[in-house]
This record gives structure tokens, sequence and C-alpha cells, in this order.
């Protein structure tokens, strides 16, 4: 029988996160590793490997002995976004399998809150008054938040120019400070921002409406359903690994991950908690995913930073 994932006695299980510590994706796996060594009996290590968009960590995975001690957890961006505009070392759906979605994220258009619009339909009229003047953030080219954009300027003959920033941190504070006038950016980085006042939200890019925003309506509900994506945080391993050892990760990280204290402290981590989907549900939305994305590349012609 193959190496299962419990077989190697007190080796620990090593979750490895794409990102610095601290982000929502570091603050996730270890919210949920604790609970998962607790559940196997069995340290579970959090190592942090960012950089690359993600390529750097996922490769140190892929590298890692195949008998499911090592796995990582990371937003679906990773294969369905980077790979259109940089050359990554893996074929991201054939080398890489999702085990587990475990939380959903929404994106949110924006603007300081001392911006002249007050609701989507001012913020439409404004641009449209102000078009080749103005101009929309995004934490990355070749990012969701740049094709939301995009799509937004074109569908509404804005002319907007596009700003990329390296993540939303200095996005959001070039908002702020007026340098640039509305972005779609990730819910959980600009949340705090919103609850305090310093921004306001326009629309959510997701399928419904936001628990944390529901006074707030989607893109679909405004007339532009082609603007509708939403970010899924994910475990992943080798497509190497034997069935039976993806069985039972898939089964000891839903188990973690469904616990009503866990999903309690993703919420409030700003993620959506959801464990509904399997690997193999996953890959067709990954699949269905790349090409949407390949599309959006290709007519815009998005090139990396």
């Amino acid at each position: 029988m193959s190496l299962s994932v419990f077989a190697l006695g007190e080796k620990p299980l090593k979750v490895i996160v794409p990102a610095p510590p601290g982000g929502t994706v570091d603050i996730a796996a270890r919210v949920i590793g604790q609970k998962i060594s607790e559940d196997i009996g069995r340290p579970v290590v959090i190592e942090n490997r960012a950089g690359a968009t993600g390529w750097i960590g996922l490769g140190a995975m892929m590298k890692a002995e195949a008998d499911g001690n090592t796995i990582a957890i990371g937003p679906n961006n990773m294969l369905v976004e980077a790979p259109q505009v940089m050359k990554v070392p893996y074929d991201p759906l054939k080398d890489i399998v999702s085990l587990a979605r475990v939380a959903l994220t929404s994106y949110v258009l924006e603007s300081s809150a001392d911006y002249p619009a007050k609701d989507f339909t001012g913020l439409v009229a404004h641009l449209k008054a102000q078009k080749g003047k103005t101009s929309f953030a995004s934490y990355g080219a070749g990012t969701v938040s740049q094709y939301s954009g995009l799509i937004f300027s074109n569908r509404e003959d804005l002319d907007m120019q596009h700003v990329a920033y390296s993540g939303s941190p200095p996005a959001i504070q070039a908002m702020l400070g007026g340098q640039v006038d509305i972005m779609f950016d990730g819910m959980v980085a600009s949340l705090p921002f919103i609850k305090s006042g310093k921004l306001r939200a326009y629309a959510v890019s997701g399928k419904k409406r936001s628990p944390y925003l529901p006074e707030v309506p989607t893109m679909t509900e405004l007339g532009f359903p082609e603007i509708q994506f939403q970010g899924q945080l994910c475990f992943y391993g080798s497509s190497k690994l034997p069935p039976e050892v993806v069985a039972k990760l898939q089964e000891t990280i839903k188990k973690a991950a469904s616990t009503p204290a866990i999903q309690q402290r993703l919420f409030d981590a700003g993620l959506e908690p959801d464990v509904s989907v399997d690997s193999s549900a996953l890959l067709a939305e990954n699949k269905a995913l790349s090409q949407r994305n390949a599309a959006i590349v290709k007519k815009f012609d998005i090139r990396a930073n």
C-alpha cells in the first residue's frame, strides 16, 4: 500500500504558505493547521515561502516527496490568473491538485470616502464627465483587480488609465491620497477601511451580496454580469500523490475547516468559509476560470509588470 498521510509516525505535516507571515492566507493556514494538528495528533508546521505570485511556495511543495506530508494553501489566482501573464514552472491544471476549498472572498469597487460620487450611478456619471482623465488602481497586473477595472472602463467607454501597485496596501493608500480614483480590491484588505469610513463601497463582484456589506449591490445586479469574480482559498498538493492520500488529506482538511469555531475565525479574518466542493469540481472550475481569464488577457493585451 502507498504511504498514507499518517504513515510516517511523528513526521510533521508541513503546510507551505506562498505569502508573507501575518496576512490573511497565513492566518487561515495557522488557524486550520492548529485544528488539523489536534485532529491527527501530529505537529503541523507552517512555512512561509513568498514570491513570484505564489509560485516559489508551490514549487517548494512540488519538490517535496509526494507522500502527503507537504501541502500548500493559497488563493486560486496562483493557478488561474498568474499563468496567463507569466511563465510558471509547472502546469497548474495538471501538476497540482486542489485538495479542498476552505473559503471564498469577494472583490469590492471602491473609492476614497471623500470622492465626489456617492453611489454607483453617480460614479459612472462622474467618470463619464471626466473621460480620459481618471484612473483605476489594481494590486497587480494580470489580476482580477485589473480585469475588473478594464472591463468596467471599456464597457462604459471611460478611457481610464490603469495603475498597477505591488499589492493592495499601497493601492489603497494611493486612493486615500487622491493619486487614483477607484479600485476593485479584495474584500479582506479593504473591509477595515470601508468599516472605518475611509473608503466608500459602490458594488461587490461576487455571485451574491457579501455578508460583510449586505447593503452593497453586486455588479450583476447593476447590469454588469461580466464583472463577476470571486477568489477562492484552497489547499493544494502534488498530482503525484496517491489517490488514497489525496482522499485522506481531503477528509482531514474538510473536517478541520468545517468546525464552527474555525469557520468563525475565518469569517472574523474577512473570509467567507466554504467547504462545499471537491477536487473534481475545483478542477472543472479552474479550467473554466483559466479559459475565461485567458480570453480577458488576450482581449486587453494584458502583460505582467
